[in-house]
């Protein structure tokens, strides 16, 4: 989401940036609109399942503080139900967040000065804030409204968690169906980036390395292809790179 934020200055990239910390601020808040859309209704379902599972209601809240991870705290509530050994919750855990090793490399980290806000923002690391500033050029980024963009997400996480405790306390049956919202979220931010970049080749990779990760390791399909689609990003890199001398050679 593009916000119309006056007054402006024109970006180096050819987009607009925000000029005061008032207004960066302002902006970061208004980028987690469209992952608020989904991340609220994503809290709901944590704090529905915390209900149902027959955890105490702080629960949710508590995920959603501790370990703010969207899909693993969903998972770790029916761990948490069953008595999971800890060494599967550690794996669990490791599988499925194992992605954010490679969310670090092109997040505006180095834009956050202060330690303490530097440890927030790789805290707060979660699909829906990598997507909503991928959507941005580099001159519309800054620490104000990545922090910002962060926290409000944040907030939205918590107080579905909240608001889904309060609807699951309430309600005399269970409700099913609500964690679909995930899926669907994760595709509307894809969509989103691929809209506003353009990388059809990228796109072929990533849809290319998912399909060879199911079929060869369906069991942690998701480390497998995230490691593939990382080696052929790399070796894209390479051919390109090489491309501009080979062509100056010739010529």
């Amino acid at each position: 989401m593009q916000p119309d934020i006056s007054p402006q200055i024109t970006a180096p990239a050819g987009g607009w940036a925000p000029v005061t910390r008032r207004q960066q601020i302002a902006a970061g808040v208004r980028d987690s609109f469209s992952a608020g859309l989904g991340i609220f209704p994503l809290g709901i379902a944590l704090g529905l399942l915390v209900v149902q599972a027959g955890l105490p209601w702080w629960l949710a809240p508590a995920l959603s503080l501790a370990a703010f991870a969207g899909s693993l705290d969903l998972l770790l509530v029916g761990m948490m139900a069953t008595v999971t050994p800890l060494a599967a919750v550690a794996t669990t855990a490791l599988v499925i967040n194992f992605r954010h090793v490679f969310y670090a490399f092109s997040f505006p980290l180095h834009l956050i000065r202060n330690p303490v806000a530097k440890a927030y923002a790789v805290y707060a690391l979660i699909d829906e804030a990598y997507a909503v500033n991928a959507s941005l050029s580099e001159a519309e980024r800054s620490a104000p409204r990545t922090l910002a963009m962060q926290m409000a997400c944040q907030t939205y996480w918590v107080g579905g968690g909240l608001a889904g405790v309060a609807v699951g306390a309430a309600m005399p049956a269970p409700v099913k169906g609500l964690e679909f919202a995930l899926c669907a979220l994760f595709t509307v931010l894809t969509l989103d980036a691929f809209r506003s970049r353009g990388q059809i080749p990228a796109v072929l990779l990533a849809g290319a390395s998912v399909a060879v990760a199911l079929a060869a390791t369906p069991e942690v399909a998701m480390l497998t292809a995230l490691l593939l689609f990382v080696g052929l990003l790399l070796a894209r890199h390479a051919l390109t790179a090489r491309r501009p001398v080979a062509e100056a050679a010739d010529a």
